[in-house]
C-alpha cells in the first residue's frame, strides 16, 4: 500500500486528482497498484500533516497563493527527504521549474492540463523508484549493521523514523520533562512527562 499526498489549492483539482488515482490503479508485476490518497488544499496543513505521517509521494501544485510549489517541496523535503516529489504546472515558467528541479529535488514535472494515462504512468514510475530507494536503504543498513557500522538499534530507528517521521524525536521542555505533541497542536498547557534517570 502506498500513501500520496495531493496539494493543490482548487478543490476540483484535488478531486480530480483523486478519482482518477482511485480509478483503476496501475498493476505492477501482476499485482494492482493500492494507494491510499490524502488530498490538502493548504499547503501548512500539508506539512503539519507530514510532520508525524510517512508519505511515498508528493503531488503539489505549483502556482498557490499561500506558499508556491517549489516553497512547499522544499519544507516537506526537510521533513520527509526519501519520499517521492511531483510539480503539476498549467504556467510555463522555466524559472520556477528550474527552482523545483534544483531546490525541491523534483522527480517529474507534469504540465498542467494532464493527460490521464500519462500522469498515472508518472505516478506509478515514481512509486516504482520509490520502492526502489527503500530496498536499496534496507539492503545497506543491513550490510552496515552486520559490519558492526551501525548498531541494530540504530538500524531499527531508521527504519521507524522512514515509517513514521518524527517518531524518534522528543521535546523536550526546558524543566528536563518531555512535552507531549497532542499539548502543541492544541495550544493546550504541556502535559509534562517525568523521565527517572536516576538508577
Amino acid at each position: 500500500m502506498y500513501r500520496i499526498m495531493l496539494v493543490d489549492d482548487e478543490e476540483n483539482i484535488l478531486n480530480a486528482l483523486r478519482r482518477l488515482l482511485a480509478a483503476r490503479p496501475l498493476h505492477e508485476a501482476g499485482e494492482q497498484k493500492k494507494y491510499t490518497v490524502e488530498i490538502f488544499s493548504a499547503p501548512a496543513k500539508a506539512l503539519r500533516r507530514a510532520e508525524d505521517t510517512a508519505f511515498d509521494l508528493v503531488v503539489s501544485d505549483y502556482r498557490m497563493p499561500e506558499m508556491d510549489g517549489v516553497v512547499f517541496l522544499k519544507a516537506f523535503r526537510q521533513l520527509q527527504s526519501e519520499a517521492v516529489r511531483i510539480i503539476l504546472s498549467g504556467y510555463a515558467d522555466l524559472d520556477g521549474l528550474i527552482g523545483a528541479i534544483n531546490e525541491a529535488q523534483i522527480y517529474r514535472f507534469i504540465a498542467k492540463p494532464w493527460n490521464d494515462f500519462e500522469l498515472k504512468a508518472a505516478v506509478a514510475q515514481a512509486l516504482d523508484y520509490r520502492r526502489l530507494q527503500l530496498e536499496n536503504q534496507r539492503l545497506a543498513d543491513e550490510v552496515r549493521a552486520q559490519r558492526g557500522i551501525i548498531t541494530r538499534q540504530e538500524f531499527e530507528l531508521r527504519r521507524l523514523e522512514q515509517e513514521s517521521p518524527g517518531i524518534t524525536r522528543v521535546n523536550w521542555g526546558p524543566d528536563g520533562s518531555v512535552i507531549m505533541d497532542e499539548d502543541l497542536e492544541t495550544g493546550a498547557a504541556p502535559t509534562k512527562t517525568w523521565l527517572n534517570t536516576t538508577k
